[in-house]
């Protein structure tokens, strides 16, 4: 479990195939505070397990599965990535529960400064709408963010100096491609929702029963 607050920007220096795995070799301050084999980290909002550690350097690897659904499979040498270390229990939630299981990639369809807040606007696959509410959560490359406007398909976040500082926001261009994790509460209430439309007394179910 993840906050989606952001606790270091590190940078691949390797990636390979091992099977049908991906390999991410990562320099990061994390490899160095309390990071063990085993550990999970969020990689621009993707959960993946520390494999080995050295100093300064940590390896994890990423399924078919994973690579197939977010945008590990674009990631190369050299490219930076939002890096947060599992929530301890007892720390501060300041952001919002995050799993690190991507739900799905969108678009950054534009970019722009408002005062000295920036205004970024994705497109995602409109099957995603209902999860999507105004001034709810949304977890952009792991990034805890408050959804902003909505639309068909479509949302904006506006992004405070200190946070597109402190993250890879500021090498985000349009055309760029996102991992996107939706409020986890928000799909649990929708999939409770829908399991009691289906489980519901209907006639048919009376018939089936004798009645």
């Amino acid at each position: 479990m993840f906050t989606g607050l952001i606790e270091d920007v590190g940078k691949i220096v390797d990636t390979h195939s091992r099977g049908n795995y991906r390999v991410l070799t990562i320099t990061s301050i994390l490899a160095d505070e309390h990071m063990s084999v085993g550990d999970s980290v969020a990689c621009d909002g993707v959960c993946l397990t520390v494999t080995d550690l050295k100093t300064g350097i940590f390896t994890v690897e990423a399924s078919q599965e994973t690579v197939a659904r977010t945008t590990i499979k674009t990631c190369r040498k050299g490219t930076s990535l939002n890096l947060e270390r599992a929530l301890k229990v007892g720390s501060r939630l300041g952001g919002h529960f995050v799993t690190g299981h991507v739900d799905s990639t969108g678009v950054i369809e534009s970019t722009r400064s408002i005062g000295e807040s920036l205004e970024v606007t994705i497109t995602y696959d409109r099957a995603f709408d209902r999860l999507v509410i105004e001034k709810g959560s949304i977890a952009i490359n792991g990034i805890s963010l408050t959804v902003n406007k909505t639309g068909q398909g479509n949302l904006s976040v506006n992004l405070i100096p200190h946070t597109a500082k402190a993250t890879t926001i500021e090498q985000w261009k349009t055309g760029d491609k996102a991992n996107l994790e939706f409020d986890m509460i928000g799909k649990y209430i929708l999939k409770i929702n829908q399991s009691s439309k289906n489980n519901g007394l209907t006639k048919d179910k009376l018939f089936e029963s004798g009645w």
